[in-house]
């Protein structure tokens, strides 16, 4: 397992690929932010507070970066890029809310989560929300193929929740099942930004389905190192508790390797601490320890490179320039995090 280091943007150039790429489009950027600013305004008082409380909480926007990013690789003209990518982070956004409520976080990204400061109630109504300003949105762009691959998104993701819910505190979970939950909770959303940054463009179809595979893997890399950093990262890499996946009995890629390769004894343990709920001082170590034994930190991160390798065969099927390079960096980058 390698050692996890901290990606600060000061002195991290792979970090700061986060930061060229936010330059490369800046002044789309912050269109964008303005229309997500205008369009949380309403005159319950809550809900702007509320969702403004998790969007200017310090994401790094990877979602609409992506559909700014690609709309301007392939020369886009007019605005319809902006509007794709306020959806995009509202229907992200959303979906942080409702995940926070249905895992009872009580951190998102270092700060407390919306629901401990609101209360569940009010984060899924506003989550619901922000839902609807981004089908409005979709809808003034005025174009049914995005209309189409967006909204087909936003169930999948509630699909991939539910899959989810379904694999909890389950140690009998294969590779596959897991594979299937985070390609549908994370990996729909990237390709979806990315391939609607083609539409917004006038791109062709090899072109918009080679975004939409760079985006899906990209996404697929970037869940696969979360999932590892839980149990290997820092507080202040995550932007939550580390082991929060081990304490919610979330059964993730290292736990599934783990058990599987695990003696009798050490899939008792796993039973216990996951399925039963019973978990002692130090059984969070003795995880760990156990995903050391087996190497399965290691063989997440491995998977999650070969993933980001094929996200760098489909961008290599895009126009070269800048955004491409930074854009490749930006694969580095989610990587990268894990060491």
């Amino acid at each position: 397992m390698g050692a996890v280091i901290s990606l600060n943007q000061e002195t991290s150039p792979l970090g700061n690929s986060v930061e060229r790429l936010v330059d490369l489009v800046s002044d789309d950027l912050d269109a964008v932010n303005a229309v997500i600013l205008d369009r949380m305004k309403s005159p319950v008082e809550l809900i702007p507070t509320l969702a403004g409380h998790l969007i200017s909480s310090g994401g790094k926007r990877l979602r609409p970066l992506l559909t700014l990013s690609t709309a301007r690789m392939l020369g886009v003209d007019g605005d319809a890029h902006i509007k794709l990518a306020a959806a995009v982070e509202f229907i992200h956004t959303a979906t942080l809310l409702h995940d926070d409520v249905i895992d009872e976080s009580v951190l998102r990204r270092g700060k407390a989560s919306a629901n401990v400061l609101w209360g569940n109630k009010s984060s899924v109504l506003v989550g619901d929300f922000l839902f609807s300003r981004s089908f409005r949105l979709m809808v003034e762009v005025g174009s049914f193929e995005v209309l189409d691959i967006l909204s087909n998104a936003a169930a999948v993701i509630a699909e991939g929740e539910v899959m989810q819910l379904s694999t909890a505190k389950d140690t009998a979970t294969s590779e596959e099942d897991y594979m299937a939950v985070i390609e549908a909770k994370t990996a729909a959303l990237f390709a979806a930004a990315a391939r609607s940054g083609g539409i917004a463009a006038g791109g062709t179809k090899a072109q918009e389905e080679a975004l939409e595979q760079f985006g899906r893997n990209l996404g697929i890399a970037f869940q696969l190192v979360d999932d590892a950093l839980d149990y290997s990262g820092r507080q202040a890499t995550l932007g939550k508790t580390v082991g929060d996946d081990f304490r919610d009995g979330k059964i993730t890629l290292p736990v599934v390797l783990a058990y599987r390769r695990g003696t009798d004894d050490e899939r008792t343990f796993w039973q216990r601490t996951l399925e039963e709920g019973h978990q002692e001082d130090g059984d969070l170590h003795r995880a760990t320890r156990l995903m050391e034994k087996y190497n399965t930190i290691s063989d997440t991160i491995d998977r999650a490179t070969k993933f980001g390798n094929r996200s760098r065969e489909a961008l290599d099927q895009l126009p070269s320039g800048p955004l491409n390079t930074t854009l490749g960096e930006i694969i580095d980058f989610c990587i990268s995090r894990a060491y």
